[in-house]
């Protein structure tokens, strides 16, 4: 169980920006740090939920892009395993599954494309976050706080998400890991997973996503968005450096390699579009 002190960022206001899953994608990072700007959205009002090392072919690059843009973000699996010195990216696959097996291309890649200095770099990274805003207590986890690989889907029933709020006392959880975005909210809570701007979301466009939350006069909203970016740059540059082709197809198709960590109801929603609130940024 991963259970470390929160690092606390305090009271927080203004619009705020959160995105997970970059994974080596560094064309990705660019375009949104160029909608951050577009948005006037400071660096101190970013927040990435962590994988900011993956699939993709610039684990170097996007983490010093990160490193340098100086948005707060928490440590994903692959980070805390990168760090570790383990030889997997410890996503919890089963083993000998399809994730598994393409799993041991990309993550010895970014193994040796990392520099010192950015291994180093990645290890201050908190396994948490908190701070309070829009008057409410919020919790930034990558997984769950069962595990930092823990999946949490919209599916997930709420019985398990509960014991995340409980233990660390947060009326809104931002999460990463899962790579679908969703919000569930019941109650009062708020399970928020911005999904992530490294892979599509299995939906059959390139689109990836982010999400805002909003304090306008003192009330707590939130919004999903999408956007596009040079996703042919990022599958040719895959292709170079002979990562896997079904994960750099799936940056031009949006729909994923295999299905193996979703329950049933996220395999059903294959290929179709994701109908969340958002808006497209060209």
């Amino acid at each position: 169980m991963d259970s470390p002190l929160p690092h606390d960022l305090g009271t927080r206001s203004g619009r705020l920006l959160v995105f997970g899953g970059p994974y080596s994608n560094l064309q990705a990072l660019e375009t949104l740090k160029g909608i951050a700007d577009q948005l006037q959205i400071p660096a101190g009002n970013i927040v990435c939920t962590g994988d900011i090392v993956g699939y993709c072919a610039q684990p170097e690059a996007a983490v010093q892009f990160v490193k340098d843009w100086g948005v707060h973000a928490i440590q994903g699996n692959v980070e805390q395993n990168i760090i570790r010195g383990e030889d997997d990216c410890g996503c919890n696959f089963a083993e000998g599954s399809r994730c598994d097996l393409l799993s041991r291309a990309w993550f010895p890649y970014a193994v040796r494309s990392l520099s010192a200095g950015s291994v180093a770099w990645l290890g201050t990274l908190p396994l948490q976050l908190s701070f309070q805003y829009a008057g409410k207590a919020v919790a930034v986890l990558h997984g769950a706080s069962t595990g930092i690989a823990d999946f949490v889907f919209s599916s997930t029933p709420w019985p398990v998400k509960e014991i995340s709020f409980a233990a660390t006392g947060a009326e809104v959880i931002l999460s990463g890991h899962a790579g679908l975005p969703f919000a569930d909210a019941r109650a009062g809570q708020y399970w928020l997973n911005a999904g992530v701007i490294g892979m599509p979301a299995n939906d059959g466009t390139p689109r990836v996503w982010y999400l805002l939350l909003d304090d306008t006069n003192g009330r707590f909203s939130y919004t999903f968005h999408a956007f596009t970016y040079d996703n042919g740059r990022a599958h040719q540059l895959m292709q170079a450096n002979g990562l896997p082709d079904s994960y750099a197809h799936t940056l031009l198709t949006g729909i994923w390699d295999n299905c193996e960590i979703l329950p049933a109801a996220e395999k059903a929603l294959q290929g179709r579009a994701i109908t969340l609130q958002y808006e497209e940024n060209e």
